[in-house]
């Protein structure tokens, strides 16, 4: 990772306009791979908490090592920003801003993106990708629209009952793949909300989802609640979907 050929990337910055989203419009951070052309094509990855995916998940330098290296095909990594004090309300599946945000997701973001860059607009070459109550929603986003996402990299999702409420009330997820991580040091980590068991909300989830028959690589090992961990498992959640 300290090769510099890793940090020469291309990261372009929008503004994607929004008749949903009270502020009206979202910041995008876009990573484009070596050797990017408009005349190819290229898998999607959205990704939530843009701005700390690529800065504390290194998710646009570790993109670039798995293309330079040769063990990804080169994709295109769409990160989100949010506006940390109101990233639960838009998250969160019973929060107060939360349909606003999976609206202007699936209905203002993705088109947007699809008109700007040559990405493939089947439903197997998109992949959310998202930590904590990112993970969370990344989850709502395929559930919500099962037509345009089934692909799902969870990094400790916070899946509180609202999410089990909902996941429990799906009758056929054989459709949904995920990659389902948590560490191992996340039973009582605190949040704006209480303290959690991170460890215990994945294992019920992925409980829920497996006996409704999503196709699920569930990931228990040593790590807390937080990017440094997230970071050493991004690799791998990519290739098992992009490889």
């Amino acid at each position: 990772m300290s090769d510099d050929k890793y940090l020469k990337r291309t990261i372009v910055k929008e503004t994607v306009p929004s008749r949903y989203l009270e502020d009206g419009s979202r910041e995008l951070r876009i990573y484009l791979p070596p050797g990017y052309n408009e005349v190819l094509s290229y898998p999607v990855v959205y990704g939530q908490d843009g701005e700390d995916l690529f800065n504390f998940g290194r998710a646009a330098t570790l993109a670039n090592r798995l293309i330079i290296d040769g063990e990804l095909e080169p994709f295109i990594l769409v990160g989100v920003d949010v506006n940390k004090k109101k990233r639960t309300s838009e998250y969160a599946p019973d929060g107060e801003r939360h349909e606003a945000y999976i609206s202007f997701f699936a209905e203002e973001l993705l088109p947007f993106i699809e008109e700007r860059y040559p990405v493939r607009r089947e439903r197997r070459e998109r992949l959310l990708i998202g930590d904590s109550l990112g993970g969370t929603v990344s989850l709502h986003l395929a559930l919500r629209y099962p037509e345009l996402w089934n692909r799902v990299l969870s990094l400790s999702g916070a899946f509180y009952g609202a999410s089990q409420t909902i996941a429990s009330k799906q009758a056929d997820l054989s459709w949904l793949q995920l990659y389902q991580y948590v560490g191992l040091q996340e039973t009582d980590f605190e949040t704006d909300t209480g303290v959690y068991d991170f460890v215990k909300l994945n294992q019920d989830m992925y409980a829920i989802l497996s006996d409704r028959g999503a196709d699920i690589r569930y990931i228990e090992k040593d790590g807390k609640h937080q990017w440094g961990s997230w970071q050493q498992e991004i690799p791998d959640g990519l290739q098992h979907f992009l490889d």
